[in-house]
């Protein structure tokens, strides 16, 4: 093998000094090749099982699980069959008041959908005002569903029943800093109707410490807000464990101006904070680290670096739950999300939108190429700051069937498995978000001021590759 590498340092110092240089010669406006070709020398020391290993097992590079369903349903080009094992939320929405939301599930059941709700609530209900509060002009209802009572999620869910009762169904809210009364209205309104709380299921977001230095709908100082959480975690572990703790992630943090190291070693630092207060509250790390789960990690239209950076992201964060938490269960290691690789809505434009369906294509194929499922996010016509419209949905799923039905993307489990360029590509990315992770944990952790700080310079450094080029 060293002799092997010998001649291939040999062979590549020739075509440096020979070929690259003449073609790089030829054209005055390349100072250096404006591409890289990887070879056996950007692997040295590469270790397939330490470092890849199979789809399913850990470290889980290739993938979480062995193979996603689709990939056998996709071959029948049929719907996936009742009783699949997969209970899961719908699209994101809600919007207006609670009779409007319940009017727009009533009309979607009608037309054959069988999901739950994936809430979506107004800035207000996010930031814990009610809706009559006069600072609230404006606000209410805009980007969500505004929930102040009880009574409102009573109505909210009046078109779940019968079948699509709260027990049969998986409900996701959208939402961090009140996360726990909501769960709280969801665990009444099921006692209301005779459901015992242990028989639900469903996902809330309850990602608050990235509200700090992301999106800031946070309500309480952080440490109070880590209280909470604790509490949060506690509570459905012992009493609703078919419900999901959190739904973390980097994709808030990277729209706000992170690079892609920083946003996975935030996101990494977050996933910390809250498996520690879990074991802080005397829980074995693998009574709880299952229900975590992952919403989305945000993403960019650099194709490659983004299949590196998802396999990157699984293979950290199963070895940051394994090796410093101590966790046994292999579920535990697994990051579970539904969404894997994608564009970021920060990379769609309004001018020609239709054009962002071509991008969320990119992001899907990136998707199934990484260990996921061709998910052409987000619709096209989310720059326009409307909601998706029906068309724009519709186009969206009939693309995802497309690279799945049609083009086969979902055939072979990570194809670039071994490939010089992606394993390459997913140390560089791991070994750059390991090194911001430390530069965090020196800081003393997650804290609003220098973080905020590093993402505003991203996003500065971003608007001007925009405006005058790399």
């Amino acid at each position: 093998m060293a002799a092997q590498d010998d001649e291939i340092r040999k062979k590549k110092t020739q075509w440096e000094q020979g070929a690259l240089s003449q073609a790089t010669r030829r054209f005055a406006f390349l100072q250096e090749a404006p591409a890289r070709f990887y070879n056996p020398l950007d692997l040295e020391g590469f270790d397939f099982l330490e470092q890849v290993g199979f789809p399913g097992d850990y470290p889980f590079t290739s993938g979480t699980y062995p193979f996603d369903p689709m990939a056998g349903l996709s071959k029948l080009a049929a719907k996936a069959p009742a009783g699949s094992g997969l209970t899961r939320a719908a699209m994101y929405s809600g919007y207006g008041t609670a009779e409007d939301t319940r009017d727009y599930y009533h009309q979607n059941i009608r037309r054959g959908a069988r999901q739950g709700p994936n809430l979506a609530m107004d800035l207000p209900t996010q930031c814990g005002y009610d809706s009559d509060n006069p600072l609230m002009e404006g606000e209410v209802g805009k980007v969500g569903v505004a929930i102040d009572t009880l009574r409102d999620f009573e109505v909210l869910y009046e078109p779940y029943q019968a079948d699509l009762n709260l027990d049969s169904i998986a409900s996701n809210f959208t939402i961090n800093a009140p996360a726990i009364f909501i769960i709280g209205m969801y665990v009444a309104l099921a006692q209301k109707r005779g459901i015992p709380p242990a028989r639900l299921r469903g996902t809330p977001q309850n990602d608050i410490l990235k509200e700090y230095i992301a999106r800031g709908t946070y309500i309480f100082p952080p440490k109070p807000a880590l209280r909470l959480f604790r509490d949060t975690l506690v509570y459905l572990t012992e009493n609703i464990p078919q419900m999901n703790i959190t739904s973390m992630g980097s994709y808030h943090i990277r729209e706000a101006g992170a690079t892609r190291a920083q946003g996975l070693a935030y996101a990494m630092a977050i996933a910390s904070a809250y498996l520690q207060e879990g074991v802080n509250a005397g829980l074995d790390v693998d009574r709880f680290a299952p229900r975590f789960t992952v919403n989305n990690m945000g993403g960019s239209m650099e194709f490659l670096k983004e299949i590196a950076f998802r396999r990157a992201t699984r293979r950290m964060y199963a070895r940051m739950v394994k090796e410093r938490f101590g966790a046994k269960n292999p579920r535990s290691m697994m990051i579970r999300q539904q969404i894997t690789a994608q564009i970021g809505a920060s990379n769609t434009t309004i001018q020609r939108p239709l054009n962002n369906l071509s991008r969320s294509v990119v992001g899907a194929m990136a998707s199934a190429l990484s260990g996921g499922v061709p998910a052409a996010f987000p619709p096209y016509d989310e720059p326009l700051g409307l909601g998706w419209s029906r068309e724009a949905q519709q186009l969206s799923q009939d693309a995802a069937r497309i690279l799945s039905c049609e083009a086969r993307m979902l055939d072979v489990v990570d194809p670039f498995a071994g490939s010089y360029c992606m394993e390459a590509l997913t140390d560089q990315v791991e070994a750059e978000a390991r090194a911001e992770l430390e530069k965090v944990e020196r800081m003393g952790g997650i804290g609003p001021g220098h973080l905020k700080r590093a993402m505003c310079s991203g996003r500065w450094r971003a608007a001007l590759t925009c405006t005058k080029g790399p």
